[in-house]
């Protein structure tokens, strides 16, 4: 076929050509502007500011069996996690809390149909059949009548077990667990170092059982039962061994472990005050924890605090070390601890001048109520979802 002849628009140099279109770059989308910093280093929330949040949010939850203030803590802890969580593997624990706490409600609600409550009732649900026990069983009973004033009882008390473990939870899930290690005064370096040691190793014995399952499998031997367990474990735990003598030469290389000299009478005093602070803060936790020991609860704990941290402070001096790139408390590691201890503060508060709102009673049978001073000091523990960072991926 002969060769195509360009038209008359083509040789006609007067014809305007097409312009070619420029070239559309896509347009980047501005970033959102929020009145938090992005986390980084520098700014990041310290992890003990975490803890103590999460703290003030469990002493309010042990303070009362309302069903409907525990669930508003249960949605200001989510809600904090929800905002201010990570990609870190250690983020993914709130999941696993709840369920832990659903676990506990049910465990609580079995044991009260199985061994029966100390809760008088009049509103009889079903009657299990009951197995006699001998004389010197007296007061426990297996089986028996079952009441919905017991019932609800149980589902109250498990529900503030519930909560409390959801609280630690979301400490969890927030904190860094090596930085929290890391921040530990000097008296506790020893500890926070085998911790930290114990942790790294964990996921490298993991592997190697996934190793010896897969090269067991391969090799067409069984990786179930007892003598198949026994011989993985075997290989893991020489793994580990040597391991864990790499490691304590290479630190020993490195001076770990090395104390300075310090005088009998600083010992002493350290350890006195080490001791009567952890029990000031034992007596203090009972007094917050019972509704008797509101009055003198504060000050002991507070008391047992101070002598906890002048004994870790006197401690410390036996270590000759420099620490790398501590974390800091800012501002920002204020608030978050301040939101958690004014909740505490304002639930110990309230039970005081109305012990009613934050205790049910279900003898009789009656519905709870939201009291409206309480449930607005819960909400204060919202607080950390506005001030702390925002983490990294929400800038995506």
């Amino acid at each position: 076929m002969p060769p195509e002849t360009p038209g008359p628009e083509a040789t006609n140099p007067r014809t305007p050509r097409p312009r070619p279109r420029p070239e559309t770059t896509p347009r980047t989308p501005a970033p959102r502007r929020t009145l938090t910093p992005l986390a980084s280093r520098s700014n990041a929330v310290h992890p003990g500011a975490w803890w103590l949040w999460a703290l003030g949010l469990a002493t309010a939850a042990s303070r009362t069996n309302n069903p409907l203030l525990l669930g508003l803590l249960v949605g200001v802890a989510g809600y904090v996690v929800a905002a201010r969580k990570t990609d870190a593997p250690w983020a993914r624990s709130y999941t696993a809390f709840i369920k832990i706490g659903l676990f506990v409600v049910g465990i609580r609600l079995a044991f009260n149909l199985v061994l029966g409550s100390p809760i008088p009732g009049s509103h009889t649900l079903f009657t299990l059949p009951e197995l006699p026990l001998p004389d010197w069983a007296k007061g426990i009973r297996v089986g028996g009548r079952v009441t919905a004033e017991g019932m609800l009882f149980a589902l109250y008390d498990g529900a503030r077990l519930a909560t409390l473990l959801i609280c630690v939870g979301a400490a969890n899930a927030l904190a860094n667990p090596a930085r929290l290690l890391k921040s530990l005064p000097g008296a506790l370096y020893e500890a926070g170092v085998a911790v930290v040691v114990a942790m790294t190793f964990a996921p490298n014995m993991v592997a190697d059982v996934v190793r010896l399952r897969t090269a067991r499998r391969l090799r067409g031997r069984p990786t179930g039962g007892v003598k198949a367990i026994a011989q993985i474990g075997l290989p893991v735990l020489e793994g580990a061994l040597e391991r864990s003598v790499a490691v304590a030469a290479s630190m020993d290389a490195r001076g770990y472990g090395r104390s300075a000299r310090v005088p009998a009478p600083l010992r002493h005093t350290t350890t006195a005050l080490t001791l009567g602070g952890l029990l000031g803060v034992c007596a203090g936790t009972y007094g917050l924890l019972a509704s008797e020991g509101a009055g003198y609860g504060v000050p002991v704990l507070a008391g047992g605090l101070l002598a906890c941290l002048a004994g870790l402070r006197l401690g410390g001096r036996r270590q000759i070390r420099t620490r790398y790139r501590p974390d800091r408390w800012g501002v920002r590691s204020c608030l978050v601890a301040g939101s958690g201890v004014a909740v505490a503060a304002l639930t110990v508060w309230a039970g005081s001048y109305a012990p009613d709102a934050l205790t049910l009673g279900v003898v009789p049978l009656t519905a709870p109520g939201l009291p409206l001073w309480p449930a607005l000091s819960l909400l204060a523990g919202l607080l950390p979802a506005f001030v702390a960072p925002v983490p990294p991926k929400e800038s995506q």
